[in-house]
């Protein structure tokens, strides 16, 4: 049993790492919003900051003292309560609706959206394995595949309601397609997990497997009714807000799903998905949930998550001119496959080349999902450190790259007048006038 002193000290360590990973994200996104990038772009870069890649090499001594390895397991068990809880957000906001509406268009641009990063991640993962031949290749090859083939719905709704095309006919489109291809992923994903998670073995693999779907079904036909009932009492119906007994259940609910799916194998994550899923059309307990819960998730989890990815990515070890080509390749197969596939299939189905390259690069953006398969796939030990970190920068990029290719291409098409009058625009026409009016008052 650990001493009050040695408990105070320890406490002091993380209290320290908190203040310095929150402020730092808080800058970071800050800076990332201003330079036209979404938020959680620099709130990534600042774990990346905070990691061995920079830090650790900068100012070694620093690093040392602010991330001492002792400290590693809790800053995991913090970012990893932090992901229960937002993908139960993230499965809050699923709408299935929009699968509804725009039924074929937004099918074929996910199937597609899927499947060429996938096959090319096979392709990039059997050229790469020789390299790491102490990973079992299966798990190798299908999570690098799996990684490579999931679309970040959350950054990509958010930068689209920054850019004000959210309710068009291709902004629904999209986020449609994003949604089928985000199902499709975490199905896909949730399946690897078990087939690595079972050693390989047919008949363990098909037990967790089989209990998941068991899993999915009664969160769906037993579950959904009766927290459907509660729902109803659980909501003020003058406030709209929850009761903090009604908060207390919802929590506790999202922990019994992930104890749910981590007892049969898989990670906790795809429990509190599910549970969030089965509701996605109780708008008034989301928007509840979303007051109480998303912002401090946002602002305190998510950074730490963030950092602790930093700290595990280690650009060092991509230190042989073979690790930079093994990057560039997969930097390749992901953005072709995704940008490629998602592009043709929208042009197949009618639309412009323009607009079909709008969906293709907007598809491609991985950010927090991406660097949640990435986790997965290195605590399974699926996936090696080098990989790891090469996937960490193809999330990265993905995203950087979205919003500066995206402001070039939505021009002269029918997103440009939206887009003109969008917050985005406001705020960069505010900071472009900004030194005018500086000038003229100094004169």
């Amino acid at each position: 049993m650990s001493r009050p002193h040695e408990t105070e000290a320890f406490l002091l360590t993380i209290l320290i790492q908190l203040v310095v990973i929150i402020a730092i994200a808080r800058v970071a996104g800050n800076l990332s919003r201003r330079l036209g990038h979404p938020i959680v772009v620099g709130e990534i870069l600042a774990g990346l900051i905070l990691g061995p890649s920079f830090l650790g090499r900068l100012f070694p001594d620093v690093f040392k003292v602010l991330f001492p390895a002792s400290s590693n397991s809790t800053i995991n068990v913090i970012s990893q309560i932090g992901l229960i809880f937002l993908m139960f957000l993230i499965g809050l906001e699923f709408d299935f609706g929009h699968i509804r509406s725009h039924g074929k268009t937004a099918a074929l641009v996910a199937l597609s959206g899927i499947a060429f990063p996938f096959l090319l991640g096979l392709v990039v993962a059997w050229w790469m394995w020789p390299a790491f031949p102490h990973m079992n290749r299966v798990g190798f090859l299908l999570f690098l595949a799996a990684a490579l083939s999931i679309t970040a719905i959350p950054i990509l709704g958010r930068v689209m309601v920054e850019f004000n095309i959210q309710r068009t006919h291709l902004g629904a489109l999209t986020i449609t397609a994003a949604a089928i291809d985000d199902a499709l992923g975490w199905i896909l994903l949730a399946v690897v997990a078990a087939i690595v998670g079972a050693h390989f073995d047919p008949a363990v693999t098909l037990r967790m497997i089989s209990l998941t779907v068991l899993f999915a079904l009664i969160m769906g036909f037993v579950v959904r009714p009766l927290l459907i009932r509660w729902i109803h009492t659980a909501v003020d119906a003058r406030t709209g807000q929850l009761s903090l007994n009604a908060l207390a259940t919802t929590i506790v609910l999202v922990l019994l799903s992930a104890i749910a799916t981590n007892l049969i194998g898989i990670f906790s994550i795809f429990g509190a998905f599910v549970l969030g899923a089965v509701l996605y059309d109780q708008e008034r307990f989301r928007e509840a949930v979303f007051q109480r819960l998303k912002d401090f998730i946002t602002v305190f989890f998510l950074p730490v998550f963030f950092t602790y990815t930093g700290l595990h990515t280690d650009m060092g070890s991509l230190g042989s001119g073979m690790m930079w080509i093994f990057l560039l390749g997969l930097l390749a197969a992901s953005f072709v496959g995704k940008f490629v596939g998602c592009t043709i299939a929208a042009r197949l189905s009618g639309l412009s080349t323009r607009m079909a390259a709008c969906v293709g690069i907007m598809m491609n953006t991985r950010a927090l999902m991406g660097l949640i398969a990435a986790n997965v796939g290195l605590q399974m030990g699926a996936i090696p450190g080098q990989v790891y970190c090469m996937i960490v920068l193809m999330c990265v990029l993905s995203t950087i790259m979205l919003s500066p290719i995206l402001r070039r291409l939505i021009m002269g098409t029918e997103l440009q007048e939206p887009f003109l009058r969008s917050e985005f625009m406001r705020e960069a026409m505010q900071r472009r006038s900004l030194p005018v009016r500086e000038n003229a008052a100094a004169g």
